[in-house]
């Protein structure tokens, strides 16, 4: 029986309550009866959506349960869950605090970290710190640990701290058509400066489809061309051969000579008739006419598996891989694992130590090309908020310890695919752009002209 039927029924069985018994209420008490169990079906199908992951059509529901019964706490609280998770964090805040005045003690013991976890994400430390404390004393000591609250005071704290003084470093956003008001991230520039790849989620990917999870456009790799009289990037192009395909293509790594280059590829939401397993890494080689060949997944069991593994990045000789994978996922979440070359040939992957990889996510690893330092993205290690960038230095075959690259370079919300380039002296990072009460993620640039390795 579908949402009209039943409603149709229970509209038919009031009004026959309404003629047996004479009632005298106002004329509008049905259509209200009826708007207040639509938006009870609606919060249901609300959340069924919310929990596959689909967040945008989880997000029309509960509107739609909060046009129909507008004094509804449990709309406004699921509206603002889900504008969390799409990084709308001033909209997160605002139905949160909604919730509370609608719902009063009815509203979930969690709202003050939906409220704590909003603010943390827009700087209002303090207020994140005042609300993850009143979540501590509200919520049993087990959901605390699952929600890692005492953690995230912590990185309020450290946060607070490092934003004390000067920053160092200058995030300055990428100028021209680069950011694009979709996700934008993970670029590589080439060494002369003037040309770069990134990767985008905007509406004119190679065939246009959609991942049904998160409703939103798949990656492809596109190419910018610096104008040097508009100091703007521009001329951007995903025509770029057999390098894009109709499912997620992201460039990851293009070795110096730029005639080698690794990527991942992922096409197991689409239509193709062949497949990859999962988030496959792939290696891609220029022809004679310049142009990139297909992608080839690299066949070998310890690199690509059923689960995702993606994010590769290379030593300048080509000889050493770091790449990202989940395979252990119900223990650690993502980590970082390395490779090396036995000939033409890669060898056994191996998780680097639980120094570097933690229970939580480590991502997008960059390894400098002599191979001597480490940056990567964890959520893991005490930061800011979100992901942070580290950097760790091997030393003779020992991995030391991680280094948070502080304020300037990481803020409170996620900041990943750092890429540093000591000959341009200048470093790449992707993270959120807030504008009023919505993010997308752009990618920035760092001037690194008095860098030092941290120790």
């Amino acid at each position: 029986m579908n949402l009209l039927t039943k409603l149709t029924l229970l509209f038919l069985f009031s009004l026959t309550i309404s003629a047996v018994y004479g009632a005298t209420t106002p004329p509008d008490t049905t259509t209200r009866f009826i708007d207040k169990t639509a938006s009870v079906y609606f919060l249901e199908e609300g959340k069924v959506l919310y929990e596959e992951g689909k967040i945008k059509a989880a997000l029309v529901k509960f509107r739609e349960a909060g046009l129909k019964d507008p004094d509804s706490w449990k709309a406004a609280y699921w509206i603002g869950q889900c504008h969390y998770y799409l990084n709308n964090y001033g909209y997160a805040l605002k139905y949160a605090h909604k919730s509370m005045e609608l719902g009063g003690d009815k509203v979930s013991d969690e709202i003050y970290y939906r409220i704590a976890t909003a603010n943390h994400r827009l700087g209002n430390l303090d207020s994140a710190i005042v609300n993850y404390q009143k979540t501590l004393a509200i919520v049993t000591k087990l959901r605390a640990k699952v929600l890692n609250v005492e953690q995230c005071i912590k990185e309020c704290e450290f946060a607070k701290a490092a934003m004390e003084g000067e920053a160092k470093y200058t995030r300055t956003q990428l100028q021209g058509d680069i950011n694009s008001g979709y996700d934008d991230y993970s670029i590589i520039p080439l060494s002369d400066g003037k040309t770069a790849y990134f990767t985008s989620r905007r509406s004119n990917t190679t065939g246009g489809g959609m991942n049904p999870d998160d409703q939103t456009f798949f990656e492809d790799v596109y190419m910018a061309k610096w104008n040097s009289t508009t100091n703007q990037w521009g001329a951007i192009t995903n025509n770029l051969g057999k390098l894009n395909s109709n499912g997620f293509d992201a460039l990851n790594y293009v070795s110096p000579d730029t005639l080698y280059g690794v990527m991942t590829l992922n096409s197991t939401e689409t239509e193709s008739k062949k497949t990859t397993k999962g988030s496959d890494i792939c290696e891609i080689k220029r022809n004679t006419k310049g142009t990139w060949n297909t992608p080839s997944i690299i066949k070998n069991k310890t690199i690509n598996t059923t689960y995702f593994e993606g994010a590769a990045t290379l030593t300048a000789d080509g000889n050493t891989m770091y790449f990202v994978t989940d395979r252990k996922g119900e223990k650690s979440s993502t980590d970082i694992y390395v490779v090396e070359k036995n000939g033409k040939s890669w060898g056994t992957a191996k998780p680097l130590p639980m120094t570097i990889n933690t229970v939580g996510r480590e991502t997008t690893p960059f390894i400098s090309p002599d191979g001597r330092y480490l940056f990567f993205s964890s959520d893991g290690h005490l930061g800011m908020g979100g992901l942070d960038i580290y950097v760790v230095e091997n030393k003779g075959g020992e991995w030391g310890t991680p280094i948070n690259l502080g304020n300037g370079i990481n803020t409170v919300n996620n900041d990943t695919h750092f890429i540093y380039s000591e000959a341009l002296k200048k470093a790449y990072v992707s993270g959120f752009e807030l504008i009023g009460d919505k993010a997308s993620i752009d990618i920035y640039e760092i001037d690194m002209t008095n860098f030092v390795m941290p120790k």
